[in-house]
């Protein structure tokens, strides 16, 4: 009877154990109520901003210490098209790689680019703890497309030519806001295979590696589970990437 009961005990316990893993890990991905308690007084501030800075503006809080469903509180004003649970964005996880934040407080006015191909002015606070330490960033994503439209009105309806500006090359975009990881790999990858005008099915080993090396680079294998999305990408296995990865760390550990 004793040990019928300590057998009943231990069941008990392992399927309070699965509850929990269940109730924090698949709400988590779908955008659960979970967040840093060191974030939680941030939340406020979201829907505060985005009332304040009105419709044509989009307020955001990241949550670091999850990357992969890094969003955990967004305005009503949606102009990324990203839900709770959405990823980091691809010039944060470049940031986090390359420790380009340790020394600021904030980056502002640089270019985001929605998933719809709207260009956004876009600006990112990072939130730290108290050993300095980034675990959350709170960004303002801003169309200012009615506004440009109201300024060639009102220079036209005074008769003030605009300047002209010299013809510029569009620069790349420097933030993907991308609703989810998968599409996050697909933009990163997109945009450096752009560049080297190869498609990925006729890629050399030489080249998935070029390829590889400048997706660590840009901080992509922070992600959990981003191998397999990668692999399918660049048309190979699973293991070919472990090991294109693990030739580029050694390279760059040598």
């Amino acid at each position: 009877m004793k040990q019928q009961g300590a057998v009943e005990n231990k069941c008990e316990s392992f399927i309070i154990t699965i509850i929990i893993y269940y109730i924090f890990f698949v709400l988590r991905s779908k955008g659960g109520d979970f967040i840093n308690a060191e974030l939680d007084c941030y939340r406020a501030l979201v829907g505060f901003l985005s009332e304040v800075l009105g419709d044509d503006t989009e307020i955001i809080l990241h949550d670091v210490t999850d990357l992969e469903h890094s969003v955990v509180a967004i305005s009503k004003t949606n102009l990324s098209g990203r839900k709770l649970g959405a990823p980091v964005t691809n010039l944060m996880l470049k940031m986090l790689k390359e420790g380009r934040s340790k020394n600021k407080s904030y980056i502002t006015n640089y270019e985001g680019v929605a998933k719809d191909g709207t260009v956004l002015r876009s600006s990112t606070f990072f939130i730290r703890n108290t050993q300095d330490d980034i675990i959350g960033m709170l960004c303002i994503n801003s169309d200012y497309r009615k506004m440009e439209r109201v300024i060639a009105y009102l220079s036209q309806f005074v008769g003030v030519q605009r300047p002209i500006e010299k013809k510029k090359e569009k620069p790349p975009a420097v933030e993907h806001l991308s609703p989810s990881i998968e599409d996050l790999a697909k933009e990163s990858i997109k945009e450096i295979v752009g560049g080297v005008n190869i498609p990925p099915e006729r890629m050399s080993q030489e080249e998935r590696i070029e390829i590889i090396e400048k997706l660590n680079e840009n901080g992509i294998f922070l992600l959990k589970g981003i191998v397999s999305i990668v692999a399918q990408e660049l048309c190979t296995s699973e293991a070919s990437i472990y090991r294109y990865l693990s030739k580029v760390k050694k390279v760059q550990e040598s």
